[in-house]
């Protein structure tokens, strides 16, 4: 193990790299909100962890402390410059460079190979596209979700398998969580300042999972996307929390697929429509099930699409719930409490995303919803350097 610092010399104290703001929250004081758990209890003066709780730095779990040293051992896995600049964090639009986000990778118990994940992962969500500003201030609950393909899953041991969405796996949590931390440290995404969400999930505490190729009946989403089988890449999905599918029963594709729509019917809102992108994660068993059928992922796209349609008398706010399609939509009908034109739940077949991934045993599968309001996030990839 490391030797621990001095406790009481001040350049082996500090619990960042070069210089105390190197995991400074970006526009952020110094002291934490009084809000947060823990906030104005006092401060050891020779406990660095207690000082990062203190400024607002974690997750509220405990974090490793970023000495120099095991800073400079992060660097050194992926031999990059220090200073090199990946992106600008939304909403507070702090310099993500390589160091600092070592910094956020170390704290969050990362191992050295796994910090050009997180790279990769950041630079995808400073992308406009994945609007993090907006997944960040949302009132909604959407977390970043890492999706990991690639021969990389095996070398850093990523869970694909049993417990998918769950603890235990290192790689899985320590990822998901250094890129949380980033969004915070950097971004400025700290829970009742910044990030304002009614609800959230526990998803914001780490959400990271690989696809599990090796028993897909089809292309990978990467694969799907334009890269090839040999590359290592990394998808994020501005995502709610998973929501099981359960059917033991069908044993047809039509029959499993219609189990499937009627779950990603209430998704949000029963009367939610054009909806945008979506993770479908089908079990192994589920995928076989399907496959067996003859179908391709493009097959259960369309069913589930057509699937999901539903008439606009159905979607008239007060029948069936208050809500329903807003005025602008309405006034395209002439009598929409009897029109039977049908409204999809999705804007496009593609935007419904399928992986297989979770354990070998049990027909359960999962849909995770997407942020997708107004232009809404959008998912987005990018090749591990």
């Amino acid at each position: 193990m490391p030797r621990q610092p001095a406790p009481r010399r001040a350049s082996s104290r500090r619990p960042t790299t070069t210089r105390a703001s190197a995991a400074k929250p970006h526009g952020s004081p110094r002291r934490a909100s009084t809000t947060q758990p823990g906030a104005g209890h006092s401060t050891p003066a020779d406990d660095p962890l207690e000082e990062l709780f203190a400024r607002g730095l974690t997750d509220g779990l405990p974090v490793v402390v970023p000495t120099r040293e095991r800073v400079r051992v992060m660097l050194d896995a992926v031999g990059r410059p220090p200073e090199e600049l990946i992106g600008l964090v939304p909403p507070n639009f702090g310099r993500a460079t390589v160091e600092k986000i070592a910094v956020n990778a170390v704290m969050a118990g990362c191992r050295p190979e796994y910090l050009p994940v997180v790279i990769a992962a950041v630079d995808a969500v400073c992308d406009e596209r994945f609007d993090l500003h907006g997944v960040s201030a949302t009132t909604n609950a959407p977390a970043p979700l890492v999706i990991i393909n690639g021969p990389i899953r095996q070398r850093l041991d990523v869970n694909c398998g049993a417990g998918l969405f769950g603890p235990g796996w290192r790689a899985n949590a320590t990822i998901g969580r250094a890129l949380r931390l980033v969004c915070v440290n950097l971004g400025g995404a700290r829970p009742g300042v910044v990030s304002m969400s009614t609800m959230a999930h526990p998803g914001r505490y780490t959400y990271c999972i690989g696809e599990r190729e090796e028993v897909s009946p089809w292309e990978s989403l990467a694969v799907e996307h334009g890269f090839s089988p040999a590359d290592d890449t990394v998808a994020l999905l501005a995502a709610d929390a998973p929501l099981t599918i359960y059917d033991q029963r069908s044993r047809t594709a039509p029959d499993l697929c219609a189990t499937i729509a009627a779950s990603m019917a209430v998704l949000e809102h029963h009367k939610m429509t054009h909806w945008g992108d979506t993770l479908l994660v089908l079990s192994p068993e589920h995928a076989t099930i399907i496959a067996g059928d003859g179908w391709t992922k493009a097959d259960v796209r369309r069913f589930l699409f057509e699937r999901l349609q539903r008439p606009v008398r159905e979607l008239v706010p007060g029948v069936n719930g208050g809500d329903g399609l807003p005025e602008h939509v309405l006034r395209k009908f002439a009598d929409p409490q009897h029109d039977e034109t049908l409204i999809p739940k999705f804007r496009a077949p593609e935007h419904i995303k399928i992986i297989v991934a979770g354990g070998s045993a049990g027909r359960f599968s999962a849909v995770v919803a997407g942020w997708t309001f107004s232009k809404g996030s959008n998912l987005v990839m990018r090749r591990i350097q």
